[in-house]
């Protein structure tokens, strides 16, 4: 896929992976907006990188991405990639009871439901463009469950799965599907597990792991895997059990109950 003078939109894109993407894709030449919930973080977005267009809005609520849409398009005609990249990951002990029943399910709404209507909203105007593009961003932890982020988890298999559905769906359209496998990275999606005992993963540079997924887009590979997340898909498949207990190691105190 050509990845100059096209007009991008990521979601998630103030910090970690989006931010990253946004920075080359600008040097790249393309127009590139970002959507982030936070005004601050916006506004520092749009300091930090020339010529980037910002719109504030949560990919958790379907109100906020219908006036989304209608904002981008108006102002972008041109939008030819979108990139679902906003996310959010949390370690939650199943046993603790203070968690309600509308939390416990945030990142549903967020890393699942978000990506989903974002392509609902957007497929009709993707699928009217000469050349187009989506992008969701997964997670090595699509392949094999991390007990201690049951939930992140859980979202990630479940948009894994709806991308390649949805590849199979466009496949007599423009839109080239892609799936971006990440593995751990050095980005703040990751601050709160970098205490956690047990936890010891060697985490991506963002800046390879971005790299390694515009040259994949470039070549047309639509399963992207940086780093690691290569090693998880080949463990999962040989051996899911040995991952799965290596994975049940950090936090084993906090869920033991």
């Amino acid at each position: 896929m050509e990845l100059k003078n096209n007009t991008i939109l990521i979601t998630g894109g103030t910090s970690g992976f989006g931010l990253e993407f946004a920075k080359r894709f600008l040097e790249l030449g393309n127009t590139v907006i970002v959507t982030g919930r936070d005004p601050v973080k916006l506004a520092a977005a749009k300091k930090s990188l020339t010529g980037v267009h910002t719109f504030q809005s949560d990919v958790s609520n379907p109100e906020e991405i219908a006036e989304l849409y209608q904002k981008v398009i108006a102002r972008f005609p041109k939008l030819n990639i979108l990139i679902n990249n906003a996310g959010q990951m949390r370690k939650i002990s199943l046993h603790d009871t203070s968690i309600g029943l509308v939390d416990i399910t945030r990142e549903i709404e967020t890393n699942l439901m978000g990506p989903i209507r974002m392509v609902q909203a957007f497929l009709p105007h993707l699928k009217q463009v000469k050349s187009a593009a989506i992008l969701n961003v997964t997670s090595g932890l699509a392949l094999v469950p991390f007990p201690i982020s049951p939930i992140y988890g859980a979202t990630k298999s479940g948009l894994r799965s709806y991308t390649k559905s949805l590849r199979v769906q466009m496949k007599n359209t423009k839109i080239k599907v892609f799936e971006l496998i990440a593995p751990a990275a050095e980005t703040p999606l990751n601050d709160e597990f970098r205490n956690l005992d047990g936890y010891d993963a060697k985490q991506m540079d963002p800046v390879v792991l971005v790299d390694t997924a515009i040259k994949g887009m470039g070549k047309d590979k639509y399963e992207i895997y940086p780093g690691i997340a290569r090693i998880l898909y080949f463990l999962s498949r040989i051996a899911p059990g040995f991952i799965l207990k290596m994975l049940s190691k950090p936090g084993a105190k906090e869920m033991a109950g």
